[in-house]
């Protein structure tokens, strides 16, 4: 007997006893289920700007947790160690789920309390996989008068954006390459990630930002500028390049250079999408929020810094450039 799960876009159709694709789905007795339910493996307070969301309330702190899994099987994965352990003994993840603190949604959302911050932060790992814990939380969060994002691969299933979507008040998600890349270094598939930009872009009252390892070598600046050309049709307004590192199973590669990344940068900017902006770069000048129609600075960065002028501020929060009047894409 088997059961579909629709977490996510695999929609694993999954027998009796058995897990899915990610490793923490399994058909039970009573149905499909997270087996890691409520087995929280990392919660911090941290800034905003680091996951990176620089349009989504920049300045101010989140709580950011994680339960293991992920429906990706990523060579360069930065967090693998909380969502695709792999062992030759399970062809995927695997993980001692009794590992990591049993926390209720409500206990997560009293923990946000005290640590006197009022936006919770799912990330880390894949978020998508273990959604019912996500939306139970986020609808205390939201009752509480507070905010959700969601750091995601965006690999929503059709039913996923329907529940999603509604709780979820700020996305960034990762836009990795081209249907190649994801099929050969992800083993998975872009096209459900632009169904979901594509989807959320056109609601009102969301901030989406996208993010783009750049891995020099494998991209090169034709992939950046048809990606950046995908990304401007799906509707988003905000794009981060971030730099490679060697990781996980590419730690061989060498990093993408500051170099490369100013010319990938370049070639976004090309794209006509408005906000894009460099990530794991000592470059300070591609860290600025300007205006996209006078270039007037309107945020500065130093690290997770964030800085407004005063006379700026009252503008920033109607969300309006101080010299032009021009709408600034965003939540402030």
């Amino acid at each position: 007997m088997t059961a579909t799960c629709d977490f996510c876009w695999r929609y694993c159709s999954i027998e009796s006893g058995e897990r899915g694709f990610c490793g923490i789905r399994e058909h039970r007795a009573e149905g499909i289920i997270t087996i890691n339910y409520g087995k929280l493996l990392a919660a911090s307070v941290e800034p905003l700007e680091k996951k990176p969301l620089y349009h989504f309330r920049p300045g101010t702190k989140t709580l950011s947790v994680a339960l293991f899994g992920c429906n990706y099987r990523c060579g360069f994965c930065q967090n693998h160690d909380l969502s695709q352990k792999t062992s030759p003994m399970y062809p995927g993840p695997w993980k001692d789920y009794d590992e990591g603190l049993d926390t209720s949604p409500l206990q997560l959302v009293n923990r946000m309390k005290e640590c006197k911050v009022s936006t919770m932060t799912y990330t880390y790992s894949e978020p998508v996989v273990w959604q019912d814990y996500m939306l139970d939380t986020a609808k205390l969060v939201k009752e509480a008068g507070g905010y959700n994002c969601m750091i995601t691969n965006g690999s929503f299933s059709s039913a996923a954006r329907e529940r999603i979507f509604p709780l979820i008040d700020g996305f960034n998600i990762d836009v990795k390459g081209d249907e190649e890349f994801y099929r050969t270094y992800c083993k998975a598939s872009l096209r459900p990630v632009l169904e979901t930009l594509e989807a959320v872009c056109d609601l009102p009252g969301k901030v989406v930002e996208a993010t783009t390892l750049v891995i020099e070598g494998i991209h090169d600046i034709d992939d950046i500028q048809w990606l950046g050309h995908r990304l401007k049709d799906a509707g988003v307004s905000v794009w981060h390049l971030s730099r490679f590192f060697p990781h996980y199973n590419m730690d061989n590669r060498a990093p993408t250079t500051e170099r490369f990344l100013s010319q990938a940068i370049e070639a976004a900017e090309s794209c006509g999408i408005p906000y894009v902006y460099a990530g794991n770069s000592g470059n300070e000048h591609y860290a600025k929020t300007r205006c996209p129609n006078c270039r007037t600075e309107i945020i500065s960065r130093r690290g997770y810094y964030v800085h407004v002028e005063e006379e700026l501020y009252e503008h920033l929060l109607l969300g309006k450039c101080t010299e032009c009047g021009e709408s600034i894409y965003g939540f402030f």
